[in-house]
């Protein structure tokens, strides 16, 4: 045998035996699967005092999704501080209706080609084939 076959051959032994120690450096705290305790079953309180909602009754949410959405986040929407409002104005910031100007017929828009308009033009498919056609 060489001397490298000999050397390999004690390394890897060395190897595989390292994980029989049971100190040293190779020692980790493991959890002990017997300290766990069980939890007590869930109680369903005797009295719900609730009543089903009448037909056609209103939903009982305020608000909308959004406005919900933002309460349980942020608190609400907040006060602009005179320091971001000042630099919102000379940023040049968007007025705040420009979502709803944005699909007026008198807003100025870039043609984007007939690629694009293909793409938006092209039928909805099931999702289960696709098919691409190059051109040329």
């Amino acid at each position: 045998m060489s001397k490298f076959a000999r050397i390999a051959l004690i390394a890897g032994l060395g190897a595989m035996t390292a994980a029989c120690g049971g100190g040293g450096l190779l020692n980790r705290d493991r959890p002990d699967e017997f300290a766990v305790q069980r939890q007590a079953p869930l109680v369903v309180p005797p009295d719900f005092n609730l009543v089903p909602p009448q037909p056609g009754a209103p939903r009982p949410s305020e608000g909308s999704a959004a406005s919900q959405t933002l309460e349980a986040l942020f608190g609400g929407p907040q006060a602009r501080s005179s320091v971001e409002t000042s630099m919102l104005e000379r940023a040049g910031a968007a007025a705040p209706g420009i979502r709803s100007a944005v699909g007026d017929p008198g807003t100025a828009t870039v043609a984007k080609g007939s690629v694009t308009r293909d793409i938006i033009a092209a039928p909805e498919g099931d999702g289960a084939s696709a098919a691409a056609v190059i051109p040329g």
